[in-house]
């Protein structure tokens, strides 16, 4: 329980240091609910809620859905769809829209672990119905994720991680985004999961979201139906 009390304490104090520097910190919230039909097939659902501003000046939902299918040990294959709508800057939910989005999308993700630390690799493709059109756009996310703490029921109850996501088009300018992670996760339970974390984003002439810095927030609910199956907070970096 330390290491929680003091990291939460690092972000009262990153806050509190934010606003003191005239420094716009948003917010990024996730609430997630994953099924492990078995140890191959599993599917899930998530929203997200974001802000530009701490807790206001929201901006930003989303909420799709998916299904995943493990091939091997360290290959997992999604295929994933949602509604994506983003609002104009200067309050709550200002209009009108910057973007009304529908998208679905493939991706694979490997995972390659050397001793406890374990490399992601995940690469996704998404066709995106605008309502500036369609688009294609395609995603590289590199991370590395480290389980630490005590075993308890076979799942180690920390694990802190770090990401670099790149967003690229096939029409110039090419270059679109920037994603850069660090998260902190607790694992409470076998099916709970609390994560807090800090998310900087920069977008190169995009007008469906500009860049910002961000406090993350995500509750994480995985069910499993059966109860001999293995949690995966060991082998995941948590979706954002």
């Amino acid at each position: 329980m330390r290491i929680i009390y003091l990291t939460t304490f690092i972000f009262y104090i990153l806050i509190n240091h934010s606003y003191g520097q005239n420094f716009d910190l948003g917010t990024w919230n996730i609430l997630q609910l994953k099924y492990n039909y078995d140890e191959k097939w599993s599917v899930f659902a998530e929203t997200q809620l974001r802000s530009l501003k701490f807790y206001k000046n929201f901006h930003y939902y989303e909420y799709k859905g998916g299904i995943n299918y493990k091939i091997y040990k360290n290959v997992n294959l999604t295929f994933g769809a949602g509604s994506y709508q983003t609002y104009k800057e200067g309050g709550d939910f200002v209009t009108p829209k910057n973007n009304d989005e529908f998208r679905f999308w493939p991706q694979v993700v490997f995972f390659q672990p050397i001793g406890k630390l374990k490399i992601e690799q995940r690469y996704r493709t998404e066709f995106r119905f605008t309502s500036n059109g369609y688009r294609n756009r395609f995603r590289y996310r590199l991370g590395l994720s480290y389980p630490f703490g005590s075993e308890r029921n076979g799942y180690k109850p920390f694990q802190i991680s770090a990401s670099n996501e790149i967003f690229f088009t096939d029409k110039e300018p090419y270059f679109e985004r920037n994603r850069l992670s660090i998260m902190f996760n607790y694992k409470s339970s076998k099916s709970t999961t609390l994560q807090i974390g800090y998310l900087h984003q920069f977008d190169y002439k995009i007008n469906d979201e500009t860049g910002r810095d961000f406090l993350q927030i995500g509750y994480f609910i995985e069910l499993f139906r059966n109860n001999s199956s293995n949690s995966s907070i060991d082998s995941e970096i948590k979706d954002n």
